[in-house]
Parts: structure tokens; C-alpha cells; sequence
């Protein structure tokens, strides 16, 4: 089957998204997507369908550009804009070398039957029927100062185009100057598409082939669907309202379930193949493998990722730093209380389920807050798996950042005052960050409660009675040590330090670092990784005198549990963590040291778990959040 969408915007992309699904539940054929598109959306919806990597589903896009001279000219009051005549040009952008037929639809449809059903209406096409159409729902066309239409009209937001007919009658030129004459007369199209084609078929009746309305059942203020399923199944709710799902209709709260179900349906379940294949067996070569390799298969798996799931308008500008961080559902309104301190750009990757997703979109809109900040950049990777994909996060985080410069921090942090504005003139300052990562000191508060330091002198009272402290000082002193706080109290200018092992700064850097590791999730060295790779790129880190931000109390996460109580979750980070370092060396021609020891210690395991024993080290009290296990653990 060959289907033609086009889809330009957040919503429609948040829409599409919505629609694939319902598709996808009920298809058993294989698809072809052709999808009319904008730039900035087809960054989106391209990365949506690589990341789901649907079997059998193939898409090919279309740039929008290369069509609007085809349909600007046209007068058009509807609401949609431009984007609501594109579905004329279909038969114009698509060869029949590739197809001689395509289901055209909206995005803000809800599909609940298998389309194959409609596709098989083709067939019944005769002489020179070219336009599968469903009848209006209302009684719009009956009124006075419409376009002009066969009785009630036909709704366009479910199409079939034969497209070989349509080629043969000159379509382009077809609608063109019907329109051109019927503008002259009747004004601007206020359905957009929709007028035309009903005046196209006004005219050339014979190219009409009426679908059944249950293929484009239709959720207007003044629809008469009812009329329609009160005897058949529904197929395709078509959600044709400004209004979207909050349309008020008689049925509207069973449409909307089926709507909102598949909102929240998990998509991830929608990777079904659609015949059997033989699999070949996994072959575990030795026990310490088997224990490691969701670890392995992690950098196998292809999250399910929508970016830009809210509006984002940002044009780039020079020196500029964009504060980059990745979350989970439970730290949502941390978001809030960043933007209170942090003016400039944003890039926030969040971990979500598909339902957690619509309750972000939902918290994001009705907060005061948030709702009308549009310099903030929010990317959806859907939950898969056990382990929390920190890095990939960050990563994605990182690649969709248009500002030259970037903060590369943590979500449960907050910024010192005026820290966007001084990062900013600390850039402008240095002329260049190339080789260079400006370290801003991290601190803690030691409880709940404690008032948050907004300046340096504020903060140095605070150290003084030890209701701050440096980050992990009293757990994990190594990973922020080489930052030199003492130092640090007294700076009044910036000052370079030397990498140590195990160092982890927050810091700011050219956009185009490198990425970090993905093979790290979950908790335990993935930051530290970073910073790692950094020095082996000969990266100097020079500290902020005049900066910090503040890490406040939260909940321990999963991963930091399953860190601590699990003997095999810390012998296969250590595994990958000599992995790692040894490929740096390699890489970079470096000799960074590492013990070698997790194959020894894997197989004392083993040996002594077939003993019924437990590996030493295994029951740790040690409370940390850092981000660095320690070696006697």
C-alpha cells in the first residue's frame, strides 16, 4: 500500500505519530509512506521512522518547497494555510514508475480497521473514476456563499488518487483553472483543498468514486456521522474540528478513547514482523557473556525517538550556550524551576512512556511557567528495556542543539544567578573554546529546605556553616576534586586544572564535542567516560571564578539501587569501563591505566555462585549518587 500524508508543524508531527499507530495495529501488508514535508519537520518524522524501524514500512519524503508555487497562488482562508492544498499535488509528485494508486490522508485521523480494506476499493473503480471520496458529514455545501459541490459535498481528509487516470486527464492543470474561475466568483477557499476538489468533481462527475462513510467518519461541531455508524462499523474517525479532540459531539467521549488509546498505546509493541522468519539461536560462548550482554545489546537497540515534541523557535546567535540535560518522567517539574534561572536556550531529553508523554505535553501547556517559553527544545526517546539509556539521551540532547556553544549539565541542578548571561560573556571574553571545556563549579544543598545560594558570596557563607558542601566531597571526593575548591573561593579569574582519573565536571563546550559513550547506562561511569575521552583529545579545562550551580536533594534513582545491590551490574560496568579505556588507548595513541580485573573477578563469581557464596564486596552501604562506582565495589 502506498500512502501520501503531509505533515508540517508540531502538532501534525505529535498527530502522525498518533495515526502510524492505529495504522500499524491493523495492518498485516507492507507500506510505503510519501510524506510532503517542511524542512524542519522532516528532520523529525525521519528520525521517528529510523528509530521505530517498523518491518516492512518504507517512507519517502517530499520537500514541501519544491510544490508551493504549485498551490500559493491560490486565495485560502482555512486555518491550515498552505499546508491545506498540498494534497493536490500528489499526483503531480509521485511517478508511476512507483505507483499507480495512493491513500491520501490527514494526520488528524484515527484508524481503527486494517486499511488493506480500503486500499481493496480500488479495484472497483470503473471507466474514469480517479477520486475516492467520502460524502460530507454536514450540511456545510447545502449553505449559500459555498464552492460549489454535488449536493452535501465530499470531505477530503481520506482520499484515494488513481493516479495514472488523473495523470492522463492533466490533473495540475485540471484543478488549476477550475479554481482560478470559481476564486473569481466565490472568493477565497475557506476548506482549502476541499473546495477545489469538490468543484473539480462538480464539474467532471465522472471522475468521482463515492467511498463508504465509514472510512472517513467525521467529528465536526455540526457533523451528522451519526447518521452513518448508527448502522455500520466505524473504519477511520476523522477529528476535522479546529478542535481537534475536544470537539463536542454526541459520541464524543467513545471517539475519544479510541483517540487517546492510541495516544498512549505503547509503540514499541507495533514492531511486529508481518510473516515468520526462522532466528537464528544466540550463542553464549561463556557464562560471563550471558550475564553481560544486556549490557552489549543496549548498543543494538534503536530507541523510539520524537523530536521537538513542542513548539521550538530559536534562531542561533553568536557566543551563545544552550543548557543541555536529559530527565525522566518523576523529574518533570524540576523543568520549572530551571527556567526561572536559565533565560537562554534549552535541549531537554526525556525518558517516557507513550502515556507519560501526552501527561508531559499536558503539565508542559498548562504551566505558566513553561507554556510559553519556545527557546526550549523537547525531545521524546521512548522507555525499552530495563536500563536507563543516560547516554543516549544525552546525545540526542546534544545533536539538536542549534546555538554554537553548549552546557552540558544534569536536570537536578540549578543555575547561580545570571549564570546563562556570564557563561555567555565568559565566551565572548575567551574568543575561542577550541580544545577548551569551561568547568562550572558543582555544590550541593545538605537538606531539604536550605535556601539556594544565588551569588558567590551567599554560597561561601554557606560553606562556612557546611549547609553547602562541593558536590560528592563527603562520597566520591575524586569526581569533582580536580576542580580545587579552595582555589576556587578565592578566584577572581579563570583557572586551568588538570584532568585526573575519575574527574567529572559539568562544563561548556564547542556544540560539536564529541558524543558520549553510549555503551554506559543506568548508573556508573557516564560522565566520567566523557571527561575521559576529552583528555585524550587534549582538552584543557579551565574553571569559572564567578559561576556554580546547585545540586538539590532528590530520591535515589532505579539504576543507583541495582548498582548497589547487584555483584553482576558493577563486575559488567567495570567490564565495560576496561573496554572502553582500552579502545581510548588505541584510539589515541594514550596509556591510560585500568586494572584488567573484571574477567578474574566475573570467574571467582561464578565458581563461588555455583558454591552458594557471595562475591565480596557485594552488600555495599556506601550511599553515593556519583557517577563513578568505586574499584572495592
Amino acid at each position: 500500500m502506498h500512502i501520501g500524508i503531509v505533515c508540517a508543524g508540531h502538532n501534525s508531527n505529535l498527530y502522525l505519530h498518533t495515526l502510524l499507530k492505529s495504522i500499524y495495529f491493523y495492518r498485516v501488508n507492507p507500506m510505503h509512506f510519501h510524506i510532503i514535508t517542511n524542512k524542519a519537520s522532516k528532520q523529525i518524522l525521519k528520525t521517528l521512522f529510523d528509530s521505530w524501524n517498523v518491518p516492512q514500512v518504507f517512507v519517502t519524503f517530499y520537500d514541501m518547497n519544491d510544490f508551493l508555487h504549485d498551490v500559493r497562488w491560490i486565495p485560502n482562508s482555512h486555518y491550515s494555510g498552505v499546508h491545506g492544498l498540498m494534497k493536490l499535488v500528489f499526483p503531480k509528485a509521485i511517478p508511476l514508475t512507483v505507483t499507480d494508486k495512493i491513500l491520501v490522508l490527514d494526520t488528524d485521523l484515527t484508524v481503527v480497521s486494517d486499511l488493506y480494506d480500503l486500499w481493496k476499493l480500488f479495484k472497483k473503480f470503473i471507466g474514469k473514476q480517479a477520486v475516492g471520496i467520502v460524502e460530507n458529514q454536514s450540511d456545510y455545501y447545502l449553505g449559500i456563499n459555498t464552492w460549489p459541490a454535488i449536493n452535501r459535498g465530499f470531505n477530503s481528509g481520506v482520499l484515494l488518487y488513481k493516479l495514472n487516470i488523473l495523470k492522463d486527464v492533466g490533473w495540475p492543470n485540471l484543478w488549476s483553472n477550475i479554481t482560478k474561475k470559481a476564486a473569481l466568483f466565490y472568493g477565497s477557499t475557506r476548506l482549502a483543498d476541499q473546495d477545489i476538489i469538490n468543484a473539480v468533481l462538480k464539474e467532471h462527475p465522472d471522475l468521482l468514486y463515492e467511498v463508504p462513510c465509514v472510512w472517513n467518519t467525521q467529528l465536526s461541531d455540526h457533523t451528522l456521522s451519526h447518521n452513518c455508524y448508527k448502522n455500520a462499523k466505524v473504519k477511520i474517525v476523522h477529528w476535522n474540528s479546529p478542535k481537534k479532540y475536544k470537539v463536542d459531539n454526541r459520541d464524543g467521549d467513545y471517539f475519544r478513547s479510541l483517540a487517546i488509546g492510541f495516544q498512549e498505546y505503547n509503540g514499541n509493541l507495533l514492531r511486529k514482523k508481518l510473516q515468520v522468519c526462522d532466528i537464528a539461536p544466540v550463542i553464549i560462548t561463556n557464562e560471563s557473556e550471558e550475564f553481560c550482554a544486556e549490557f552489549r545489546n543496549l548498543l543494538n537497540t534503536q530507541f523510539r525517538t520524537m523530536l521537538y515534541f513542542r513548539e521550538y523557535d530559536y534562531k542561533p546567535v553568536e557566543n551563545d550556550v544552550t543548557f543541555v540535560a536529559q530527565l525522566s518522567y518523576d523529574r518533570l517539574q524540576r523543568i520549572e524551576e530551571l527556567v526561572k534561572f536559565w533565560a537562554g536556550p534549552i535541549s531537554l531529553t526525556l525518558y517516557v512512556s507513550d502515556a507519560e508523554l501526552v501527561k508531559c505535553i499536558s503539565f508542559i501547556t498548562s504551566s505558566d511557567v513553561l507554556k510559553d517559553r519556545t527557546n526550549i527544545a523537547y525531545h521524546a526517546v521512548f522507555k525499552d528495556g530495563e536500563y536507563y539509556p543516560i547516554n543516549k539521551l544525552r546525545n540526542v540532547g546534544l545533536r539538536n542543539v542549534q546555538a554554537p556553544y553548549v552546557f552540558l549539565a544534569d536536570i537536578d541542578f540549578l543555575p547561580s544567578k545570571n549564570l546563562y548571561v556570564n557563561l555567555v560573556k565568559h565566551i565572548t571574553d575567551m574568543g575561542t573554546l577550541k580544545k577548551k571545556a569551561l568547568v562550572v563549579p558543582a555544590f550541593e544543598l545538605q537538606k531539604m529546605g536550605t535556601s539556594i545560594p544565588r551569588n558567590k558570596r551567599q554560597l561561601l557563607n554557606k560553606l562556612e556553616d557546611k549547609s553547602v558542601i562541593p558536590f560528592l566531597s563527603n562520597i566520591w571526593a575524586p569526581g569533582h576534586a580536580p576542580t580545587d575548591y579552595e582555589k576556587w573561593k578565592t578566584a577572581e579569574e579563570p583557572y586551568q586544572v588538570q584532568w585526573k582519573p575519575d574527574y567529572e565536571p559539568y562544563i561548556v563546550v564547542y556544540k560539536d564535542v564529541v558524543e558520549y559513550n553510549e555503551k554506559f547506562v543506568g548508573f556508573g561511569w557516564n560522565k566520567v567516560s566523557h571527561i575521559m575521552e576529552l583528555e585524550a583529545q587534549n582538552y584543557q579545562f579551565v574553571v569559572l571564578p564567578n559561576v556554580f550551580i546547585m545540586h538539590t536533594p532528590h530520591t535515589p534513582s532505579y539504576d543507583i539501587a541495582r548498582f548497589r545491590s547487584s555483584p553482576i551490574y558493577r563486575l559488567c560496568l567495570q567490564m565495560l569501563k576496561e573496554e572502553f579505556i582500552m579502545k581510548l588507548n588505541k584510539n589515541y595513541n594514550r596509556h591510560f591505566e585500568y586494572t584488567n580485573s573484571s574477567m578474574n573477578l566475573m570467574n571467582v563469581y561464578l565458581r563461588r555462585r555455583k558454591r552458594n557464596f557471595v562475591l565480596p564486596g557485594s552488600q555495599t552501604t556506601v550511599e553515593t549518587n556519583t557517577d563513578y562506582p568505586s574499584n572495592s565495589e
